[in-house]
């Protein structure tokens, strides 16, 4: 149903003692709002937010959200929605009042790199997603271990290929993705749920200078839950910029308490692509022709794009393969045919006593790390020869280096 400005101005009055409307600022309404917003000024000049639930679904969301923001409020850095009054609705259930929360939202294709915005949203991320899962579980809002999500996404995979609407390279391209367990090694994490820069609020000291934004606020909390971290990076792998996302990701490693798992950003764009499917079942339970035929369209035109040139950049490849430990790259052995006359012995350069020093101490720390290759020294042989013999100059250009 959609409700009229003057009587969402009406709720906001109802629900807060002391509020005289002033003038009022309805949201456009559209076929998949869950709610009905509206900005109130009042005649102190306070600025408020009314929201008012559509469905059954939409007002147990929204009691959920509340109870969870009424913990989360003192223990995050940014601002979170807070109600100051609730009033009933003659159709069931309530509409709620907040005081409205200055600020820019955040468009993530515009994302500067480097200290400022980028590092911040990267710093907040990792506050939400270091809280303490028990305040979740109190505010009662969904949570999922990595087997139950992966199992979750498949069965909506599943509904979405019988549509079909989806293009089957794209389903196998998902089916492959999901069942593929050693992606979905994460630890159960507190999450937004449906992060996009129309949920993040932002302030600038100079406004004409994004390094000195800072992140004000998260609102649009109706999707938290506790499951995939994944989840809150997906908008920003399909919009941001490849440096910035960089920036995000590097703040927000730096914050957490546990060390973000190697395919977090793989999952993420793999979030970001579903998030078609689930719009578009969105579109065919409404039965909004229009919307579906959108979202045909645009599945078709995500399966040519992830289907093109691959990117050799982790934070801009395509791929939804897991990402592994990179083999080690060692130079091939030296064979000499047995017919051929024994290569002389090459001189080494002079070498600093403090370097000796440490060559002779690698020699015995053992086999080098994963991921570093070992490094080919002049005294790393077998000969027991102490005084090699003199060569030519053609004979030195002649020996293998």
């Amino acid at each position: 149903m959609d409700r009229s400005p003057a009587f969402l101005a009406a709720l906001a009055s109802a629900a807060v003692p002391g509020l005289d409307p002033m003038s009022v600022e309805a949201l456009p309404s559209t076929p998949d709002q869950s709610f009905d917003v509206a900005f109130v000024q009042d005649t102190e000049h306070r600025r408020w937010v009314v929201r008012a639930p559509r469905t059954d679904v939409a007002g147990a969301e929204m009691d959920r959200t509340v109870a969870l923001l009424a913990l989360l409020g003192r223990r995050m850095p940014f601002a979170v929605p807070a109600p100051k009054g609730f009033v009933a609705l003659a159709e069931g259930g309530r509409a709620a009042v907040y005081p409205y929360l200055p600020g820019h939202n955040l468009d993530f294709a515009e994302l500067p790199a480097g200290p400022g915005l980028a590092a911040e949203l990267g710093r907040a991320l990792a506050a939400l997603h270091n809280t303490d899962r028990a305040l979740f579980d109190e505010a009662g809002v969904p949570s999922y271990d990595a087997d139950a999500y992966r199992t979750r996404r498949l069965a909506e995979l599943d509904r979405a290929a019988e549509t079909g609407r989806v293009p089957t390279t794209l389903l196998g391209r998902w089916e492959s993705a999901l069942e593929d367990v050693s992606l979905w090694r994460f630890a159960p994490t507190p999450t937004h749920g449906d992060l996009t820069g129309d949920h993040v609020l932002a302030v600038f000291e100079d406004d004409s200078d994004a390094s000195t934004g800072r992140i004000r606020a998260m609102t649009g909390w109706e999707d938290a839950k506790v499951a995939d971290p994944a989840d809150d990076f997906a908008a920003l792998v399909a919009d941001a910029p490849a440096e910035a996302l960089e920036t995000v990701l590097e703040a927000y490693a730096h914050a957490r308490v546990e060390r973000p798992d190697a395919n977090l950003l793989v999952r993420a764009r793999l979030v970001g692509e579903l998030g078609l499917l689930s719009a578009l079942m969105g579109g065919l339970a409404r039965q909004d022709v229009g919307a579906v035929e959108v979202l045909t369209t645009q599945l078709r035109r995500l399966d040519d794009a992830v289907h093109g040139v691959e990117e050799h950049d982790d934070y801009q490849r395509t791929s939804l393969a897991p990402v592994g430990i990179r083999p080690t790259t060692r130079p091939p052995a030296l064979v000499v045919d047995e017919d051929e006359e024994e290569l002389p012995q090459v001189q080494s350069a002079a070498v600093p006593e403090d370097m000796e020093a440490a060559n002779t101490a690698d020699q015995g720390s053992g086999p080098p790390a994963i991921g570093t290759v070992a490094e080919s020294r002049p005294d790393d042989t077998d000969d027991d020869v102490s005084d090699p013999p003199e060569v030519s100059p053609d004979e030195q250009r002649a020996a293998p280096g």
